[in-house]
């Protein structure tokens, strides 16, 4: 069996890989250049009350404090990915440090170490920890009012009482009211027949901790509402309703619907949860095939610390398969409870073959290697990335002043940040209309759309650089005369 300090080093050598990936790695995919814009633009304009989706568009769709910690790292730290995923890393830290006390005051030492062990070498957890998203933020809020409630009972200080509520404010300005269903969700039905947790509960501060909570997290929400009128209507409704209700909302402002057939989330939570929920999976199937195994699972249901994991990390799958509209980073909050609930049955058959121990170690190093095997391609091959980071240097480099970057139709969002907002969109319609001058414009084309282009041009364009997703030309003044 694992002792704390190897555990220990060897987390230390996981997040130091992970560390290492967030300075090397472009903003990627859509999510990270995005809420890194907005971060950027808070940073920018000094305004700490709405998170902006453009300039002239406030953005609605969740609450500020990743974007608070994100801006507040640009000013430290400058404006780098390191910066804006510094806060996603230390936010898993934090959700690493509550997981291991819980685990050691409640399980021991032996439990906590493999709970840490499991927990940062899930597949989500891992790739979430170096990531721009909001996610962190709500899984360190569930975790930490989880993790308080259950200290209360067992050390009732009122660093723990006061604690549950200053996380539901955290996850209330990180995410919003979903926090509540997060953490009330489990807890009801466990209060209906584990006594001593319902005494729990009820000898809670709530008075003075609710309005501890509402102190620390309403005032954003009323200065939001005035700041920007119709917001409260749009998150709360829109975002927490018919959101959830309709896989296909068409009243989102900022993009697609993530529309899923319903139940798809626990297919997310195998994924999410990788190498270790197929593991989980495969073991909790050969104790149902045997008769001894199914009465122990029995009796291990009766046990109110098994059943306050089991609650905690079944909930949020199970309230997720009622919605067609979700994303796997969803499954987050539910991974620390599972964590413990493996390092249990880990700590219950104690590794005693030659091949056990190499067997758990390449569990544990199984994704951060495929991460970092990823980093590592994606540094030799940076054409294989979604983002725009090298298209947008290239540019800039070959740019005089007064010269321009624009995108055919869209701007891609990393384009947007990486240009520090330069780059502009422009229709080829509109750009076959406008007037030729003494500047040169540096057009990025989609590639499904280079053969239309290249085609409205009396002379052949040149094709001087290519992103995953566009091809970069030059338009020089004379060229703007449309092919006969």
């Amino acid at each position: 069996m694992w002792r704390l300090r190897h555990v220990v080093w060897l987390l230390a050598l996981l997040m130091a890989l992970r560390l290492l990936g967030m300075a090397v790695m472009p903003l990627t995919g859509t999510s990270e250049p995005r809420y890194a814009e907005m971060a950027r633009l808070m940073a920018e304009t000094g305004d700490w009350i709405t998170p902006w989706f453009t300039p002239e568009q406030p953005f609605w769709g969740k609450p500020p404090f990743s974007f608070w910690v994100q801006a507040l790292a640009f000013k430290l730290l400058g404006v780098t990915e390191f910066a804006v995923r510094l806060p996603s890393w230390l936010a898993t830290l934090g959700s690493m440090g509550l997981i291991f006390v819980y685990a050691r005051s409640h399980f021991g030492v032996q439990v906590a170490a493999w709970a840490l062990g499991v927990y940062a070498s899930c597949a989500l957890v891992f790739i979430a920890a170096g990531a721009v998203l909001t996610d962190p933020f709500l899984a360190l809020a569930t975790t930490w009012a989880m993790v308080a409630l259950a200290m209360s009972a067992k050390a009732p200080s009122w660093y723990w009482r006061y604690g549950f509520f200053v996380a539901l404010a955290l996850g209330l300005l990180a995410k919003g009211p979903l926090i509540g269903v997060l953490v009330a969700g489990p807890m009801l039905p466990l209060m209906l027949f584990y006594p001593s947790l319902r005494s729990t509960v009820l000898r809670l501060p709530w008075l003075t901790g609710g309005a501890l909570m509402l102190l620390l997290s309403l005032p954003w929400y009323v200065l939001a509402e005035l700041k920007t009128p119709g917001f409260l209507n749009y998150f709360l409704v829109g975002e927490h309703f018919l959101r959830f209700i309709d896989s296909g909302w068409a009243g989102d402002l900022y993009g697609v619907a993530h529309k899923r057939v319903k139940g798809a989330i626990w297919l997310d939570v195998v994924v999410a949860s990788f190498p270790w929920g197929l593991l989980a999976l495969g073991l909790v199937l050969r104790r149902v095939m045997q008769p001894a195994q199914r009465a122990l699972l029995w009796q291990k249901r009766q046990d109110p610390q098994t059943a306050y994991l089991l609650a905690w990390a079944l909930f949020t799958p199970m309230f997720f398969t009622l919605s067609g509209n979700i994303l796997w980073t969803y499954v987050l909050p539910a991974l620390a409870a599972f964590s413990v609930l493996m390092a249990q049955g880990m700590a219950a058959h104690p590794a005693t073959k030659s091949w056990h121990k190499p067997a758990q170690l390449g569990l544990v190093a199984l994704m951060p290697l495929v991460v970092t095997g990823y980093m590592v391609l994606g540094a030799l091959q940076p054409e294989r990335l979604k983002t725009e980071k090298y298209l947008v240097a290239y540019a800039s480099a070959q740019m005089k002043p007064g010269d321009t970057l624009i995108y055919l139709n869209e701007v891609p969002f990393s384009a947007t940040f990486y240009s520090r907002e330069q780059a502009k969109a422009v229709t080829l319609p509109e750009l076959m209309t406008r007037q030729p001058s003494q500047t040169t414009r540096l057009l990025a084309v989609p590639k499904q759309d280079w053969g239309k282009v290249s085609g409205a041009f009396t002379a052949p364009l040149p094709r001087l650089f290519e992103s995953r997703e566009h091809v970069l030309t030059v338009i020089p003044p004379t060229a703007l005369q449309q092919a006969p």
